[in-house]
């Protein structure tokens, strides 16, 4: 079992971006044309998506799937929400491969093992929604949700989404944010440089990203300013800025 269909763009630095759930490679397209101003910018379909909807893979074996596909040299790994929980395991997992990480939207997951317990039968509840009533009427109702009020209307980027109902239910089953470790006491073993971002009105995970930065062992926090979860959906701009200048520093 491989991932399929690696997509570059640009050149420069390799900076590879992980898309969110539901997402695809080929999401983010304003946010990725920017960064590939100044970098060879790397993306694929995470398991349960587009390209690789049939792979089914949990958040650590994802990052050992990554593993095998990705550049050898140490390069820049970036994520957004599902993604970037994808992209905190590969530090974890496979530290000597990064130069940089960075992290929009992420979370260490839930330390209460009840909640935890509540988080996965949520997950579960999804996952059976989606598989019934399919991957176009699932992704109205999961945009609808108040967290992604502020995305503008953008037909390529609605166009980019995963349709797979089976698939989508299968990342929720094994990677949703229930299923993931408490990363809590592991984060003072990133020890590479980190970013942690959030949208100014995603104030769960401008805690979340104020608190992995704090942990980690190099860590800064930053913030987008009037954006919600998808901030760089929302401030495609705002966020590249603070990705490149990051990386400058």
């Amino acid at each position: 079992m491989s991932l399929l269909g690696v997509h570059r763009q640009g050149t420069g630095p390799t900076l590879v971006w992980l898309h969110g759930f539901t997402q695809t490679r080929d999401s983010a397209h304003l946010f990725r044309t920017i960064l590939a101003g100044t970098y060879e910018v790397v993306t694929l379909d995470l398991p349960g998506h587009g390209r690789n909807a049939a792979i089914e893979a949990s958040l650590v074996e994802t990052a050992d799937l990554l593993a095998e596909v990705l550049p050898r040299e140490p390069f820049i790994l970036g994520g957004y929400s599902f993604g970037a929980r994808v992209a905190l395991h590969f530090a974890l997992c496979h530290p000597e491969r990064l130069h940089r990480l960075v992290l929009l939207g992420a979370t260490r997951g839930i330390e209460d093992p009840s909640q935890r317990v509540e988080r996965r039968q949520r997950d579960d509840a999804i996952a059976e929604r989606v598989e019934m009533i399919g991957a176009d009427r699932f992704l109205d109702e999961w945009l609808a949700q108040p967290m992604f009020q502020g995305l503008p209307p953008d037909p390529r980027e609605r166009a980019a989404r995963s349709s797979n109902a089976h698939g989508l239910a299968t990342s929720l089953r094994r990677a949703g944010t229930g299923t993931q470790e408490w990363l809590g006491p592991r984060m003072s073993k990133v020890l590479v440089p980190t970013l942690t971002l959030a949208g100014s009105d995603d104030v769960k995970f401008s805690v979340e990203a104020n608190a992995i930065a704090a942990e980690v062992v190099n860590g800064r926090s930053g913030v987008v300013g009037s954006a919600g979860h998808a901030a760089h959906l929302e401030r495609p701009e705002e966020s590249a800025r603070l990705v490149i200048e990051f990386q400058r520093q």
